[in-house]
């Protein structure tokens, strides 16, 4: 089993991203990049958030025929060295290439989440009402690109997902931030 990782499955589909990001420098330690070395590292999306992304891709590859006008159009005005019209176009086309690439693998390694309904944890799908400081909050633990925090919605991913992952009602979550350690009381999850 060199160069591969036994895969714990959580919750319905659900893989331990945590213990898969921990152990991969050392499945791959004799590579000095193993990020390269065709490692999956799944996307947790909702149906939604792949239907965006799947919406995305072909938004953006409908850009790829205007993109090649306007490099058309920049070439024909003669001395690409100082072309500005053909510089703009071309850095837009690689960053239109570049997200392409990025929405491809997301797309091709995603990883399906449901909605988690009467769980007893916090996990992927979940949500969840937390007290903070006497004021009280309600959370939705997504993959990370579907996270928006402002919406409530957070990776599991990030500092705060992360120290929710796991944890029930009636946990108190010490999260470490900038100005010290902030505590949470879970008191719902639905």
């Amino acid at each position: 089993m060199e160069g591969r990782l036994a895969m714990k499955p959580l919750q319905k589909g659900i893989v331990d991203r945590h213990l898969f990001i921990a152990c991969c420098p050392y499945i791959m330690k004799d590579h000095k990049d193993y990020r390269t070395k065709n490692v999956f590292m799944p996307t947790y999306v909702s149906q939604k958030g792949l239907d965006d992304l799947k919406k995305e891709f072909e938004k953006r590859k409908a850009a790829r025929m205007i993109i090649a006008e306007k490099i058309g159009d920049a070439k024909e005005l003669g001395d690409l060295s100082e072309n500005f019209e053909y510089h703009a176009a071309k850095e837009e086309q690689g960053l239109n290439e570049a997200r392409m690439a990025q929405l491809e693998e997301m797309i091709k390694d995603s990883v399906m989440i449901s909605e988690q309904k009467g769980g007893t944890i916090i996990t992927l799908g979940t949500s969840f009402k937390i007290s903070c400081d006497g004021e009280e909050k309600r959370f939705e633990m997504v993959g990370s690109a579907e996270a928006h925090p402002f919406e409530g919605k957070i990776s599991n991913e990030s500092p705060l997902g992360a120290s929710f992952m796991g944890h029930k009602v009636g946990d108190t979550v010490n999260v470490d931030i900038p100005s010290g350690t902030k505590t949470y009381q879970i008191l719902e999850i639905t």
